[in-house]
């Protein structure tokens, strides 16, 4: 299993996780290239890292209905797509999909029932079934990632934080002044959506140049056996190696007129035209750095190109090509304060990757859920915890 995502929402060495109290609400985002997994347990947990409580209570109100105190957290997991057997396994170890609603009257077959998002709901629905004796109630991918994307900003203290030059400073986010937005999820592929509010999106753009391609021309040009060693892998190198700047055409100039220091990347990878070098010359670390940073660059370029056709200044990225890498998010947003001279900011969040699997998650509320998923952003103080390796 991938390693989860804890109180910080980055990738870290965290021990594994096992959940302990009710598990209830699974939900899944099963994408191309990663399973992504929340789910709420109940507990009385302390945290390990923290020492502080890992609990927090909540009595939900509606009219002369009263549902019970909940105690507990939210926990985020991840694994590759190809390893979904074990997937399977830490689901049907952790009896992830055996938790019903304990305020509903739920019969055996709807706890069976598990929201699921992604195309992967599609193409591994009768594995579920098979294996663990689930159905997947499947959830349009782009109504999730918006649900999950609202769900985090309005219920999760600090989700939303700018970085640049290794300085990160949270976004306190005023919920009456939330929208509109453009969101720019990056996963295998990137899609961009114009979010006016709850359940009111348009997507306006998208590129096929993401996370995927990192990962694949990555494993292609390296031999990176997975996302993780390849993006480990770029903190060793220095792109410059292979790619042209704008000195290396003006014998070592800026070009000011037009606002392009000497460093300044004129062609990515652009060395290799002249270099009289095969692929092995070339250090992979070099080849991850600089891979990485066109990437980063054109979506950040991307993006802020289509939050110019909307008027739009804010700019919320998610998806798990970010993870938290400060190289990856130093450079989005340099490309967005370059491309808009200052006015508008890349915005990124702390459970980035989680976005669909949020809003499957709070997908439960169309099963007889409503007054406790809207109480549950309105008013509880969610903790996130880690799933680590199994």
């Amino acid at each position: 299993m991938d390693l989860g995502v804890g109180e910080l929402g980055t990738p870290g060495n965290s021990k594994p996780h096992q959940p302990s109290g009710q598990i209830s609400h699974l939900a899944l985002d099963i994408g191309g290239s990663l399973i992504k997994l929340v789910y709420f347990s109940t507990s009385d947990d302390v945290d390990d890292e923290t020492g502080r409580s890992a609990t927090e209570s909540l009595s939900v109100y509606n009219g002369n209905k009263k549902y019970p105190v909940l105690k507990g957290r939210l926990h985020f997991a991840k694994f590759e797509t190809t390893k979904i057997y074990d997937c399977l396994e830490f689901i049907q170890k952790n009896q992830l999909h055996l938790g019903g609603c304990q305020h509903l009257e739920a019969s055996p077959i709807d706890k069976a029932v598990i929201k699921a998002t992604g195309g992967g709901a599609y193409k591994y629905a009768d594995l579920f079934q098979e294996k663990l004796g689930i159905c997947l109630d499947k959830e349009d991918e782009m109504d999730c990632l918006v649900a999950g994307a609202n769900f985090l900003l309005k219920g999760i203290h600090q989700e939303a934080f700018t970085y640049m030059d290794g300085q990160k400073e949270f976004v306190q986010i005023d919920h009456n002044d939330l929208y509109p937005y453009l969101l720019v999820n990056i996963g295998s592929g990137v899609s961009m959506l114009k979010v006016d509010g709850d359940g009111k999106f348009e997507r306006v753009s998208g590129t096929n140049v993401g996370g995927g391609t990192f990962w694949g021309l990555g494993r292609l040009l390296t031999n990176c056996k997975s996302f993780d060693e390849l993006l480990e892998l770029s903190h060793k190198g220095n792109n410059r190696v292979i790619d042209m700047l704008v000195g290396d055409i003006y014998g070592g100039m800026d070009y000011s007129k037009i606002g392009l220091s000497s460093t300044t990347i004129a062609s990515s990878f652009g060395k290799a035209i002249s270099d009289s070098k095969e692929l092995a010359d070339y250090r992979p670390e070099d080849i991850a750095r600089s891979l990485l940073r066109m990437i980063s660059n054109n979506i950040g370029q991307i993006s802020y190109l289509n939050a110019l056709r909307f008027g739009l200044k804010r700019i919320f990225f998610g998806g798990f090509f970010i993870r938290g890498h400060a190289y990856t998010m130093d450079t989005i947003a340099v490309a967005v304060h370059f491309w808009s001279k200052g006015e508008a900011k890349a915005m990124f969040l702390r459970h980035e990757g989680f976005l669909g699997a949020s809003g499957a998650f709070m997908s439960y509320g169309k099963c007889g859920l409503d007054d406790l998923m809207v109480q549950l952003i309105q008013q509880f103080p969610f903790t996130a915890s880690p799933a680590g390796d199994t």
